[in-house]
């Protein structure tokens, strides 16, 4: 699995690195790392986050939680935005419950009205078919991929809002493409269950004081295989592979696939 990062600003940060791989391989550390939303970010008073020398950030999340949690990217780094959900709001007219987590946890009547009696694994199952299937997301996992095969790429962080739902499918296309197996996809993904709920604890408590269901919200909050087995369920029907999700639906040409894996792993 990846590694954690202690870094007091920026929650549930992790470097890909070191994953393990098919034929002994690892993932390379340094390069590739995920986490939780930047908006209190604050490099002089960090410096476990500075010395890992983030150049690229991509943001995946919707116009809406950039604008109340701005990303704080250090000095001289590129910050790029890739709306991974913007065609599923578009269709529903209202944010996915992974892009409204702070409202949920502020009304547990609507929670209950909207994600009570089992609908959150409906709807979070319905959002990772989506991060499949819609052209936002396609676009924003393409731009992911291709960043990473740049040239002249330098250390990249790709995050959401709580690091588990967007970020979480691009971990898992970037092992899977890299040749890490089921059993490690599925253990990186679920590795953030502790980071997220530690996270976002005072507002789990707050909801289950007001009266809240705690079911409701660990549905909301946690990361769950069935989730993610939804997102490779559509791949599978789709296109049949990774690698022609990779190449016919994202649109990266082979050439970057090379580059990726050249780049991104090491023996030993």
């Amino acid at each position: 699995m990846a590694e954690p990062i202690a870094a007091a600003t920026v929650a549930n940060l992790r470097d890909l690195g070191g994953t393990p791989l098919a034929d002994g391989r690892r993932v390379r550390p340094g390069l590739v790392f995920r986490s939780g939303q930047l908006d209190r970010l604050d490099p002089t008073a960090d410096p476990a986050f500075a010395a890992l020398g983030i150049r690229t950030i991509l943001d995946l999340r919707t116009d809406a939680e950039r604008a109340d949690h701005p990303d704080r990217a250090p000095d001289g780094v590129r910050l790029l935005v890739a709306d991974a959900l913007a065609d599923k709001l578009a269709q529903a007219g209202v944010a996915p419950a992974a892009a409204q987590l702070k409202e949920i946890f502020s009304d547990p009547a609507l929670a209950e009205r909207e994600l009570g009696g089992g609908r959150a694994a409906a709807i979070f199952a319905d959002t990772y078919r989506a991060l499949v299937s819609t052209d936002s997301a396609r676009a924003a996992y393409r731009t992911l991929l291709l960043e990473l095969a740049a040239p002249d790429a330098g250390p990249l962080l790709f995050h959401c809002t709580a690091g588990k739902d967007r970020t979480g499918w691009g971990a898992t296309v970037i092992l899977a493409l890299l040749g890490a197996d089921d059993a490690t996809i599925e253990a990186e993904y679920l590795s953030v269950n502790a980071a997220v709920r530690a996270a976002f604890a005072p507002l789990v408590e707050g909801f289950v004081a007001q009266g809240g269901d705690p079911e409701v919200a660990l549905s909301v909050i946690g990361v769950v295989p069935g989730y993610l087995q939804a997102a490779q369920e559509e791949v599978a029907t789709r296109y049949g592979s990774v690698e022609k999700y990779v190449r016919e639906g994202l649109g990266v040409p082979d050439e970057a696939v090379s580059v990726i894996r050249k780049r991104l792993t090491s023996t030993g």
